[in-house]
């Protein structure tokens, strides 16, 4: 079986923490902040449709609007997305660099049967009903980033520190017991480095000559000691990401009276998210031999889950109508892979010490020059709950000239779950009980709200829409996190033909660390943008 990955290099007596990564509150938060997705009309109103109705996005707000479609309908949408990002250090002057990720999918494809009784047959109160299946895009997880830092020695709170006391490398230090290290050099020799339960990366960076095990003065194994870099440290990184969460509904709206609306679905969702990433560090020092090195790693997620959702449309009088629904946690199930190499540049000039079996100013010859330690693949197996979710929404239609709309959503992000999969051969009996206390830490209530209109002029429909999802981190005092999305659209209905275009610009900020340590690790700050346009084209029968 093979162990929960965890991207921790060691340190862990002496208090620190390394380049981590396992699966824990980022992960939460990733499948639980949705955006609102489906057809381009829906798009062009800031996805505010919890009241509207009659639109194949309701399957995924509020199935109760199903039941206000007179007609069967079939529709298909293509989308482009196209992003661009920039980043620097958090409070820094220097230039930010930037970053593009563009990306083609499909947004929503979906078929509605509709069947209305006449309005001549009283027989029954239930006028109509539709039933309606299809696929919608739920998240984007389309982006790039790159940025550039220095480490210089500072001073805090009294202490100076070098640029080296700063480095990654610095994190890789740290104690251990002779087990642990003896395990190490028995990897080292077989050149097998894993990376599962608690090896981290100490196992890869060892085997890169990044770090070495260094004796007390008993003569007893006791440390991990990091090879040198020398300041100014140059540091960078490229982050790419690409991937969605996409979901298909099966869902029944039905009439009452024309008057009451219900509906119920049920969606099957599927997750796929890759993750590559870079990270070098360099100094142009002549006393260390290291001149530099890059940490690649990438990472592929798969996951799929279900959830079920009931919703109520109450026309209040023939203008207003308010319309409220909830939905399930999300059920999901995940397999993790984590892959790792340290690609090394060595020089044999220098006078640090990099091994053990070697004096200071000399280094093995096998490593001269730029070589490359891969990490065996990791792959993990888990399973997660997402929050519950609320919607309401208010639409007030302007007789034949259009409507507007406005929905609020609560989603409670600290009610995340991580659990163990041990049924699964790559799965363990791991509790996450730490990782689930930091979710209910870091997360908040949120609300989301979405306004939209539409104007009708003939066979022409005009849209306009704006939506801000509440910032989900308990300690962001500045709201510097919340999301932000203006859109407008255009459609045409001709006939039994209908087509419609939308266009959606969001805007949020990332707060990164590449690593961790004790505080004096940088914080990278991310401004994101996406423009998003997308085309409707379907038929009614």
């Amino acid at each position: 079986m093979k162990k929960r990955i965890l991207w921790l290099s060691l340190a862990l007596v002496a208090g620190q923490a390394g380049h981590a990564f396992a699966q824990g509150p980022s992960d939460a938060l990733r499948y639980s902040r949705l955006q609102f997705g489906g057809t381009a009309r829906t798009q062009g109103i800031g996805g505010a449709n919890v009241a509207v109705g009659a639109d194949f996005g309701n399957l995924t707000s509020n199935p109760a609007g199903l039941g206000l479609y007179q007609k069967s309908e079939l529709h298909i949408t293509p989308g482009i997305g196209i992003g661009s990002s920039d980043a620097r250090p958090d409070g820094s002057s220097v230039a930010a660099a930037s970053e593009d990720k563009n990306s083609f999918h499909i947004a929503s494809t979906g078929l509605v049967l509709t069947n209305r009784r006449p309005d001549g047959d009283q027989s029954t109160n239930w006028r109509g009903g539709s039933f309606a299946l299809g696929f919608t895009r739920l998240a984007d997880f389309n982006t790039a980033s790159r940025y550039n830092n220095t480490l210089n020695d500072r001073s805090v709170n009294g202490r100076t520190y070098t640029s080296a006391d700063q480095s990654y490398l610095a994190s890789l230090r740290g104690e251990a017991g002779q087990g642990y290290f003896d395990d190490i050099r028995r990897q080292a020799r077989a050149g097998d480095y894993s990376t599962t339960g608690s090896y981290g990366l100490d196992p890869l960076a060892y085997g890169a000559y990044l770090t070495r095990i260094v004796k007390s003065r008993g003569g007893v194994d006791s440390a991990f000691a990091s090879t040198a870099l020398r300041g100014p440290i140059g540091q960078s990184e490229y982050i790419t990401t690409r991937g969605s969460i996409s979901q298909f509904d099966l869902g029944y709206g039905a009439s009452y009276r024309d008057r009451l609306y219900l509906g119920i679905g049920v969606g099957i969702v599927s997750s796929n998210y890759h993750q590559t990433k870079d990270f070098t560090e360099s100094d142009n020092s002549t006393a260390t031999h290291l001149s530099s090195y890059t940490l690649h790693e990438t990472r592929d997620v798969k996951g799929s889950g279900f959830n079920a959702r009931l919703g109520a449309i109450f026309r209040a009088t023939d203008a207003l109508r308010v319309g409220a629904s909830i939905q399930t946690p999300t059920f999901m199930r995940f397999t993790d892979t984590y892959n790792a190499r340290f690609t090394t540049d060595f020089s044999t000039q220098g006078t640090d010490v990099v091994s053990t079996t070697s004096p200071a100013g000399s280094i093995p010859s096998d490593i001269v020059g730029v070589t490359s330690v891969d990490a065996l693949p990791n792959d993990y197996a888990y399973s997660m709950t997402t929050p519950f979710r609320a919607n309401g929404g208010v639409a007030y239609t302007l007789g034949k000239h259009g409507f507007l709309t406005g929905d609020v959503e609560y989603v409670g992000y600290g009610q995340a779950r991580l659990r163990n999969d041990p049924q699964n051969a790559n799965g363990d009996d791991y509790t996450f009980t730490q990782e689930n206390n930091d979710i209910r830490s870091l997360y908040q209530n949120t609300v989301n709200l979405r306004f939209g209109a539409e104007g009708r002029f003939d066979v022409f429909r005009v849209r306009l829409g704006y939506a801000r999802y509440g910032d989900p981190y308990a300690a962001d005092a500045s709201n510097e996190r919340a999301q932000n999305f203006y859109t407008a659209g255009l459609g045409l209905r001709e006939g039994n033909f209908f087509i419609d275009a939308a266009g959606v610009y969001t805007t949020f900020t990332q707060l990164y660390t590449p690593y961790t340590l004790a505080g004096l690790q940088p914080t990278i700050k991310v401004n994101n943008t996406r423009f998003t346009t997308s085309v409707t084209a379907g038929i009614t029968f």
